[in-house]
């Protein structure tokens, strides 16, 4: 397996604090490919890519909780119907949390708590107890007991490397750098983000992530 340096990601990051963040994430990330078999080069641009979009450069590991009353009405027109009933929910995550993945996902109903227990966490963000429940059992950790490991380096990069061995994304990457590896690059994009949202920035990355690590030019 290629052992992604600390000068190779900081040369992928556009933040001015690059050097100190790839000090801290080059060996969680390391630690994630090696378990998750994103051991080629090919693998690792496509993996880095959309973890650097997923997560604003390794800076956000929780999803975004916190909306204002008429945004929620936007976002969720079934859910929150009137003012009032966003007015209960809005700039307050928990509550938002519980009540939007409440019987879903493995979640129990709203009152159980499960929604903000088991919200978007990690550089892939997992989401749902069914999903913590399964990423446990793969790899060895009591994710289900302790959520919070996905908002630490270690875990939030193993978990964003199970998900991508999960979906097939190894196998799609592997096919980047054939005829319509374009193509493969968008279904990568589909299946974490279940649209092609940021797809520009996502390519960007990828270009620069294939550069640095001798890949080739995407196609």
């Amino acid at each position: 397996m290629h052992e992604l340096s600390t000068t190779e990601l900081a040369a992928m990051l556009t933040t001015s604090d690059a050097d100190t963040r790839a000090q801290l994430w080059t060996e969680p990330l390391n630690n994630g490919m090696r378990a998750c078999a994103i051991d080629s080069v090919t693998r690792q641009a496509a993996f880095l890519a959309q973890v650097l979009l997923e997560s604003s450069e390794l800076r956000q590991l929780q999803e975004f909780l916190s909306y204002s009353p008429q945004r929620l009405r936007q976002v969720w027109p079934q859910r929150f119907p009137t003012d009032q009933i966003a007015e209960q929910y809005g700039h307050n995550p928990q509550k938002l949390a519980n009540k939007v993945y409440a019987q879903r996902m493995g979640n129990g109903d709203e009152a159980s708590g499960d929604g903000w227990a088991y919200r978007g966490r990690g550089l892939i963000q997992l989401t749902g107890r069914d999903n913590y429940a399964h990423f446990s059992a793969a790899m060895g950790c009591d994710a289900l007991a302790h959520p919070d490991l996905l908002q630490e380096p270690a875990g939030a990069a193993l978990s964003a490397a199970w998900f991508w061995r999960a979906h097939g994304l190894n196998e799609l990457a592997d096919s980047t750098v054939q005829a319509g590896g374009d193509a493969h690059f968008s279904e990568i994009t589909r299946r974490i983000n279940g649209g092609l949202n940021g797809l520009a920035q996502r390519r960007a990355y990828w270009e620069r992530a294939c550069k640095i690590l001798g890949v080739g030019a995407a196609a």
